[in-house]
């Protein structure tokens, strides 16, 4: 992905649009508004992509390239939601335990956890939606059909 700009489809499942920032063949954001930016293009192969997984074909969003411009404590808390596989769902306290140099009975752990779920520029990409009870920075109409798709 060596493309820059914003693109934008129309989700009928969703209700929404699912937009997407790109910068520098990276994605920097995803986002689900009722009508897309002016400019917004609606040609891009991840919104294939996405087309097919909402049509129920297991995908995996891996390889895509992203750039989480979070602070580092959240990065790799999002790094580690990112690795959670298709049609799986967990918990904040696994996340937590699963995320190098966190600790599932720290207080202050679980509430970086949460933060960096809410604050996540990619959802869909990095799939906050199979944090069961955590927060989601999609909306929550988008998380409980993005939940349904994966059987969640």
């Amino acid at each position: 992905m060596d493309d820059a700009g914003i693109y934008a489809r129309e989700y009928e499942l969703l209700d929404c649009w699912v937009q997407l920032g790109i910068a520098q063949g990276r994605v920097i954001s995803v986002s689900f508004p009722d009508s897309p930016e002016a400019d917004a293009s609606e040609d891009h192969d991840l919104l294939d992509r996405i087309d097919a997984y909402l049509e129920g074909v297991e995908a995996s969003f891996t390889d895509v390239t992203v750039a989480l411009t979070v602070p580092t404590d959240q990065r790799g808390v999002l790094e580690t939601v990112r690795g959670i596989p298709y049609g799986t769902e967990i918990g904040v306290e696994k996340v937590t335990s699963m995320t190098a140099g966190l600790d599932s009975e720290s207080d202050d752990d679980l509430r970086l956890v949460r933060t960096a779920l809410a604050d996540n520029p990619v959802p869909l990409l990095v799939p906050d939606h199979r944090v069961r009870d955590g927060p989601s920075a999609a909306p929550a109409p988008v998380v409980g059909k993005l939940r349904a798709v994966e059987g969640l």
